[in-house]
């Protein structure tokens, strides 16, 4: 039912909704219209204002223009959604003749390259990896390396004990002992891999990491343990590096001896790394004491033989100028990524 007044503002509203072009605009055109003040909402309102013989036909035709305007606006937002939804389709699609995204590149834990690093350089001296379990025997672990249940010694490795009978390794010791007790002489090997104390500081960790090892032959002298040591110091710190062995007790070797290395960052002239002695320990050694080779059933009066062991945390540490074991094993990967 046709009236003037609201021909007038439907007839405005159909205009307006056909220039529209967006989702955006057709919102605010409902609200124009038919919103709780909108145009035809007023005239509904207004109903009651006018004359009783007016009120039907001006409230049919506002009914009858509301329908129509919500059926309009519906239609052209359904068309004017899909519309935006293509152009933004065609934004988004990707250009194939970009060139691709390379994945940011890894690289390997500093301590792993340290490792790799001192494995590399006693293989090439002839010398094969061993390893063991982590899970080890109070017998292997400490008894056949001249360490009964009775020795001060023990008090040394703050060990994790699972059982009186069972522990988590303080040493790769072991290992050696189990290679010789598996082969006979001559015995040449390197021994990597995880350890644990119960010792926890800026320099010492719980689990951390280390490299030992052996040489057991015929005629086998503290010489050759200080010319292998040498050329490994040359080899890992520099051709310039230097080593001294400064006597010190360790129960499985006799003689024992604590390793030096010359400060690769001073030359020897003393700085904040080496505490001004031009000197950084690196490892302990000695030969191989008597009672260990007959533990595994070597004769000592046949055969002798040197042993090493360095923490592989150290020795990065010195070389890197880490002050904080703590960071190797923290995961962060602002400190990894200058390593990488």
């Amino acid at each position: 039912m046709a009236h003037p007044r609201v021909d007038a503002v439907a007839g405005e509203a159909r205009a307006a909704i056909g220039r529209a072009a967006t989702s955006s605009e057709l919102e605010s055109l409902r609200v124009k219209y038919l919103g709780r003040s909108g145009a035809v909402t007023q005239i509904l309102k207004s109903l009651g204002t006018l004359p009783a013989d007016e009120r039907p036909a001006v409230g049919a035709a506002a009914n009858e223009a509301k329908r129509e305007l919500e059926a309009l606006l519906d239609a052209r937002l359904a068309e004017t959604l899909e519309a935006e939804r293509q152009r933004q389709r065609a934004q988004e699609r990707p250009d194939l003749t970009l060139p691709g995204r390379r994945p940011p590149r890894g690289g390997l834990h500093p301590l792993t390259t340290i490792r790799d690093e001192i494995v590399a350089i006693f293989m090439g001296l002839g010398f094969s990896v061993a390893e063991g379990p982590q899970i080890e025997t109070d017998a292997y672990n400490f008894e056949a390396l001249n360490m009964p249940r009775d020795h001060p010694a023990r008090d040394m490795q703050d060990t994790f004990y699972l059982s009186t009978e069972t522990l988590l390794r303080t040493h790769t010791s072991p290992v050696q002992i189990r290679t010789m007790r598996a082969q006979k002489p001559p015995v040449r090997i390197i021994c990597p891999g995880v350890v644990y104390r119960r010792d926890a500081d800026i320099t010492h960790s719980p689990m951390f990491h280390q490299v030992e090892g052996l040489a057991v032959d015929a005629n086998v002298t503290m010489a050759d343990l200080k010319g292998t040591l040498a050329l490994f110091a040359r080899e890992l710190f520099g051709a310039r590096s230097k080593i001294r062995f400064r006597p010190s007790f360790f129960p499985f070797t006799e003689p024992s001896a604590e390793v030096d290395v010359v400060c690769f960052l001073c030359g020897g002239e003393g700085c904040r790394v080496c505490k001004q002695s031009g000197w950084l320990e690196i490892l302990g050694s000695g030969m191989v004491h008597p009672q260990v080779l007959r533990n595994v059933g070597y004769d000592p009066e046949e055969v002798t033989g040197w042993a090493f062991g360095m923490g592989i945390e150290r020795i990065a540490m010195l070389k890197y100028g880490v002050d904080d074991i703590r960071l190797f094993f923290e995961n962060d990967l602002r400190f990894l990524k200058q390593f990488a």
